[in-house]
């Protein structure tokens, strides 16, 4: 046995969003899924390797990593390996506040989705739920990501921003200013400004052209600068302007600014 790569790898956990109930990420090498179901929608993506599943008994395969799996609640689906080297793959189970029940007919019709730009959404919202703080990007990202599952399913048309646009991009601008350090949710800045979730991210990408959480984390790095260079710590520093710790500070001030807090305070040397 010594040498032998392993043959299952599996990470689970719960994230703080709404609509998630579930990440799950998988290397499997040979392994065989009895027919079963789930009460939560099933989305995934393939890294490596392909995958062959039943889905209320019509044989599916899905071998290129381009694609998305979109599997209902309450039909019956199998999954198994089909080449040696298996597959990876990460999958969200995603609640009923994100796809309703009524679109099941639809994703049992068409379970394998063509789209590169769904796909990329959805990597990039596990990148971002792989990391502690990122939670209000994970909310945007999952809302763009079920308006456009929603356009798949035929219930649901994208609404462009109309006149309204810029007054709800500055009450949002405005939100955020006001609670830098103590953020909020998606969910409760759409419920303050009565608009749609994905209404108001696409109204302020039109009016201030980033995405929402970009513009966050942005104001979040200017105001940690300064404080670096007043002379405070990196980890007062972090809880000071918003940041989970100063990992996740550490993480965003690098990509922003090209150097780590701790060296910027010391002078960049």
């Amino acid at each position: 046995m010594n040498g032998e790569r392993p043959r299952t790898s599996v990470s689970a956990w719960r994230p703080p969003v709404a609509g998630i109930s579930e990440v799950f990420h998988a290397h499997f090498t040979d392994h065989a899924y009895p027919a079963h179901t789930h009460d939560t929608w099933d989305l995934m993506i393939l890294d490596e390797g392909a995958v062959d599943f039943a889905l209320d008994r019509r044989r599916h395969d899905v071998t290129s990593t381009a694609r998305v799996l979109l599997l209902p609640p309450g039909v019956p689906h199998d999954g198994r390996t089909v080449t040696a080297s298996g597959f990876r793959k990460r999958v969200l189970y995603l609640d009923d506040s994100v796809l309703p029940h009524r679109l099941v007919g639809g994703a049992v019709d068409g379970p394998v989705l063509d789209d590169a730009l769904l796909r990329h959404r959805i990597h990039q919202l596990h990148m971002s739920l792989g990391h502690a703080g990122d939670a209000f990007e994970a909310e945007s990202r999952l809302s763009l990501i079920r308006e456009r599952l929603h356009v798949h399913l035929d219930a649901l048309r994208p609404r462009a921003p109309g006149r309204e646009a810029n007054r709800l991009a500055a009450g949002l601008r405005e939100l955020l200013d006001a609670r830098t350090a103590t953020g909020l949710s998606l969910h409760q800045a759409a419920t303050i400004l009565h608009a749609h979730p994905t209404h108001l991210i696409r109204c302020f990408r039109q009016t201030y052209g980033l995405p929402p959480h970009a513009y966050l984390t942005g104001t979040r790095i200017d105001r940690a600068r300064r404080l670096l260079l007043d002379g405070h710590r990196p980890a007062e520093v972090a809880t000071a302007v918003g940041f989970h710790d100063q990992a996740h500070l550490n993480r965003h001030f690098a990509r922003h600014v090209g150097t780590t807090p701790g060296r910027y305070g010391r002078g960049g040397g």
